[in-house]
């Protein structure tokens, strides 16, 4: 069933607020004008005829309390898009600052995108990861663990976890050294990606 559109001067709540906006002063500092050319010429022919003058008031009106309409529409627009930001940044900080390693990963496991501490757990800069699968990070033995858990979550799953090991080098380079991880995944609700939580016991991250 379509929408009707309201007519000009049908009470709306928005109108309303228009409306005792003007009557008490406190519109919004209008950015623009929204009054044509033709707007403008239709009033001063009204204004000019006194027995069309009151009609021309009127309109008028209609015309200030649209304008102010407008900018209450904007106004909340901008106010949204600020909490939008706000809201975004908040996570944004969230999700870099964690003190366990995130990562957003394909169903086949190639990494899209990690946070400081995934980067710092696999010894890679985070920029240098996207597209790496994650496998290739972790030991011949443990790459099995995490194709399992890919598998399942494939495969209708909706969360599972794993064990793994990565290699890395000694901090004196005298070699390499497996280290224990946990991974904890989820699948996204449209189910094109996976969420992965990956953390290291205290120990294996030299705490």
């Amino acid at each position: 069933m379509p929408h009707s559109t309201p007519e000009l001067g049908t009470r709306t709540p928005l109108r309303a607020e228009a409306e005792s906006r003007l009557k008490q002063g406190t519109a919004p500092a209008t950015a623009y004008s929204s009054v044509s050319a033709d707007a403008l010429k239709l009033l001063y022919q009204l204004a000019s005829d006194p027995e069309r003058a009151r009609q021309g008031l009127k309109l008028l009106h209609e015309l200030q309390v649209h304008q102010v309409e407008l900018d209450l529409q904007r106004e909340q627009l901008d106010a949204n898009e600020r909490e939008i930001f706000e809201s975004l940044t908040r996570y944004r900080t969230f999700f870099d600052c964690a003190p366990v390693g995130y990562f957003i990963v394909t169903l086949d496991g190639q990494v899209i995108e990690c946070n400081i501490a995934g980067a710092t757990l696999l010894g890679i800069d985070q920029q240098d990861l996207d597209g790496h699968l994650l496998s290739s990070f972790l030991t011949p033995g443990s790459a099995p663990e995490l194709a399992g858990l890919l598998k399942k979550l494939r495969g209708g799953a909706t969360s599972g976890h794993c064990s793994a090991q990565i290699s890395r080098l000694q901090r004196d380079g005298s070699g390499v050294t497996p280290h224990p991880l946990h991974i904890a995944a989820g699948i996204t609700p449209r189910g094109e990606t996976v969420l992965m939580v990956v953390s290291a016991p205290a120990a294996a991250t030299g705490v």
